[in-house]
């Protein structure tokens, strides 16, 4: 008998059915938002001023009219994943990266191929951490070549980069999206109770290494065992014995522009606040600049080029598509209703079941409201005043928004980054919710142990 996760439908098939859910939905919920007044240039939402408007149900031809306009709010990452797989495309075809992988792995030695995993999870995973989300999105496939290399697929690829780089940056002690947004609306000190919030990451980054490991432990034993068969590895094998690896100038030239374009980047993203746009910008550049430096003719990068975009294509759709959901919850001006919904449903509850309780809604928030710091600005100025009413601190409430907000990125379809990451390891979002469904069921039953101590001791 097939486990249930082998039931999942089409990555694209489940996105429309979440799309004509939500269309629905504005039949049947009212519209309604909040009050929101500018507070340093974010706009907050004011406690307890929720209010019902006129109902704005969406046609049938709203529905199909929201999907462009979903490609349209989602263009600039669906660049990214475009220009990310341009770069790599070009660095792919000058053969640096995988000579670059190749000396690694033969330096290291396969029979440390297991704590060559670990390492690699939690390396992703500190990238979560202390970089960012999408910012990362350039590094994703080399955890592809050094999965291939090492006897894994692609399904340990996304293990090891979006599966841990998602746990780090979501679970995060010093988040500024999530943590950092939710202590400016608390009124508390940026970061403050970080000792908890590190101790939990760390946990669930130490869960995910091994969750990783015993996956390629079985797919070792039998490939077949494995949820990676039939995906496209062209590009991504390493084509020569282990033994025959090495650097020559070319790779050692191509990798250090690499290295130097992540450093700018990294740079502006830290000093200069560059986001999306910025970091495409730069990896066209790391592209062209590879791309002379391996002395390839115009023909040939631009054939790598159009090549790169081909593979890229059917992930870049996927986050349009995905997109299409948060145009309609606008529209029908259905998100602030569910919150509050969601939040009215909390009162009443028991100390312990109403922190857990207000984690799970942010779960379920999280569908409608991908953005992290959107989500925090939506509820936190209703769930921190409620938390208080029910006895939670607000160190606490932060921690269970968190949690919600967090853990289930790693299966919401609605995240634009988990699937532009996703197509960057040429995963298919049903392929990926079938491998990570488990280890999200175990991290989140563990965030809520730390949660339940956590208000146990009044943190």
């Amino acid at each position: 008998m097939k486990k249930w996760y082998y039931n999942i439908p089409h990555a694209v098939t489940m996105l429309f059915g979440i799309i004509v859910l939500v269309t629905i939905l504005t039949y049947i919920l009212p519209a309604g938002t909040y009050e929101r007044v500018m507070v340093d240039g974010r706009s907050r939402v004011v406690p307890n001023s929720y209010s019902q408007g006129t109902s704005s149900p969406i046609s049938l031809l709203g529905m199909f009219r929201a999907i462009p306009l979903g490609f349209k709010a989602a263009s600039d990452i669906i660049f990214i994943v475009l220009a990310g797989s341009i770069m790599f495309g070009i660095m792919e075809k000058s053969k640096a990266v995988e000579n670059a992988v190749g000396t690694l792995v033969r330096k290291l030695g396969l029979e440390r191929k297991y704590l060559i995993v670990v390492i690699l999870t939690f390396i992703f995973g500190m990238l979560g951490v202390a970089v960012g989300y999408e910012n990362n999105i350039a590094l994703v496939p080399i955890a592809a070549l050094v999965s291939i290399a090492l006897g894994g697929d692609l399904i340990l690829a996304a293990g090891i980069s979006v599966g841990a780089m998602t746990v780090g940056f979501g679970l995060s002690p010093i988040n500024p999206y999530t943590v950092g947004t939710g202590h400016k609306i608390a009124e508390l000190s940026m970061f403050s109770g970080w000792e908890v919030r590190t101790f939990l990451c760390a946990a669930a980054l130490s869960m995910m290494a091994y969750y990783n490991v015993r996956y390629f432990k079985r797919i070792t034993s039998d490939y077949k065992l494995g949820l990676g068969h039939g995906l496209d590895e062209k590009g991504l094998t390493l084509s020569h014995p282990i033994d025959s690896y090495k650097m020559n100038v070319n790779s050692w030239l191509v990798i250090s522009i690499f290295l130097i374009g992540l450093g700018v980047s990294l740079f502006g993203v830290f000093n200069h606040g560059w986001y999306i746009n910025e970091l495409s910008a730069i990896f066209l550049m790391i592209a062209f600049a590879c791309g002379v430096g391996s002395k390839m003719s115009g023909d040939t990068i631009s054939a790598s080029l159009l090549d790169s975009v081909s593979k890229a294509a059917p992930g870049a759709f996927m986050v349009g598509f995905a997109t299409t959901i948060k145009v309609l919850m606008d529209e029908g001006q259905i998100g602030d209703t569910i919150s509050f919904y969601l939040a009215d449903m909390l009162q009443g509850l028991p100390l312990y079941a109403s922190a857990i309780s207000m984690s799970l809604s942010q779960c379920v928030i999280n569908l409608f409201i991908p953005s992290g710091s959107g989500q925090a600005l939506a509820t936190l100025p209703v769930m921190i005043p409620l938390g208080e009413v029910l006895g939670l601190t607000r160190q606490s409430t932060i921690l269970a928004f968190q949690i919600g907000d967090g853990v289930t990125n790693l299966v919401n379809p609605t995240l634009g980054g988990l699937i532009a990451m996703l197509s960057m390891c040429r995963v298919p979002l049903d392929r990926w919710l079938r491998f990570i469904s488990p280890i999200v069921v175990s991290v989140l039953l563990l965030s809520w142990v730390v949660l339940v101590l956590a208000v146990m001791i009044g943190y």
